[in-house]
């Protein structure tokens, strides 16, 4: 496409928590490529604690999802003062083409017709140039390079100096590794059985020699999950679950070993470059696992044995309960031995 300034650019991703650990090579690739330049990130409230005060982004604009058309007029008003250069919609849905319709730009760029569910190809001026399927995170790349701009894989999560002296005290020193473990995510079917956890816990705190912690929200579930787990484990693990993204980070950051399913935690772990065993069965690995991290760790459900599947291949339900416990504890050792991370860095060694 003909090249556009970017001296203003708006950023339409107003999603998941993962979806927005998927933005931020994105920003930090424009940032780097023109420093001036003001990145406006158009998101929603629960991953805008995520990201706000991120070196790449200069403002952040919430949207409300749940108020429907009164919240999309409200965006319209808030965005009214604010022009821009480019709008970048990252999200092939409905409410993220409303989205980017009502912010004032001679180029909104979006997906490519074959890509852009609910016809969201409409409420762009350019589109990105046609390709199969992939990663979610290569495909948010395609839009800078469509930009003229240089890749920049970097995502700047770590956790902020004054954020670990206010959260040291969750995790007292210790000899013993720690192994994080995510309990609950989005949708019940990416879920793994709460008592399988329970089984892995008392494995890793027993026959590894590791201190296991709960971390990730509150909800519904996740609560119920946690009970469990503590009922069912010989030695339950320590539970630092709270609706706190950045005191997640924390927690992420200095884990030895992150188990997760499918869900932002994940995201963000693979992101701090925390060994991180992934547990996929309802969702393709090959467009939401891990990125180009760590997949010796996979326990990968979705597939069946000998399968080349693509990462078009849609969900699968009902394929969690394949993952056994024996696996998940061998991906956990594995971490432990082959990623070894410095104490005082948090960082995995050489």
């Amino acid at each position: 496409m003909t090249r556009v300034p970017l001296d203003r650019v708006g950023v339409v991703m107003v999603s998941t928590v993962g979806n927005a650990v998927h933005v931020l090579p994105v920003l930090a690739s424009l940032k780097r490529h023109r420093p001036e330049s003001r990145v406006t990130w158009i998101l929603q409230r629960a991953s805008a604690e995520l990201v706000r005060g991120h070196p790449a982004v200069d403002e952040v604009v919430l949207f409300d999802r749940r108020r429907g058309a009164r919240g999309l007029l409200e965006l319209r008003r808030e965005l009214a003062g604010r022009p821009f250069d480019v709008v970048l919609n990252l999200q092939a849905y409905l409410k993220a083409g409303l989205v980017a319709a009502a912010a004032r730009a001679p180029v909104r760029l979006g997906y490519d017709r074959a890509r852009a569910r609910d016809l969201t190809w409409l409420f762009s001026t350019h589109r990105i140039p046609p390709r199969p399927r992939g990663h979610v995170q290569d495909e948010y790349l395609e839009f800078v390079e469509a930009l003229g701009v240089p890749v920049v894989r970097e995502w700047g999560l770590e956790p902020t100096g004054e954020e670990r002296s206010r959260y040291a005290h969750l995790l007292p020193a210790s000899e013993r590794p720690t192994v994080a473990v995510v309990v609950g995510t989005s949708k019940p079917e990416k879920e793994w059985p709460a008592d399988r956890y329970a089984a892995l816990v008392d494995r890793v705190q027993g026959e590894l020699g590791a201190r296991a912690v709960l971390v990730g929200g509150r909800s519904e579930r996740e609560e119920a999950a946690a009970a469990e787990i503590r009922r069912l484990a010989a030695r339950p693990p320590l539970d630092l679950r709270e609706w706190d993204l950045r005191r997640l980070v924390y927690l992420l950051h200095r884990a030895d070993v992150l188990v997760s399913p499918d869900t932002g935690p994940l995201h963000v772990g693979v992101a701090l470059g925390t060994p991180t065993v992934s547990l996929m069965g309802y969702t393709n690995p090959r467009r939401y696992g891990p990125y180009r991290r760590f997949h010796d760790l996979l326990v990968d459900a979705f597939g069946d044995p000998g399968e080349d599947y693509t990462a078009s291949a849609g969900s699968r339900p009902g394929r969690m309960e394949r993952i056994t416990v024996g696996e998940v504890a061998e991906r956990v050792e594995l971490a432990l031995a082959r990623y070894p991370r410095s104490p005082r860095s948090g960082q995995p060694g050489p």
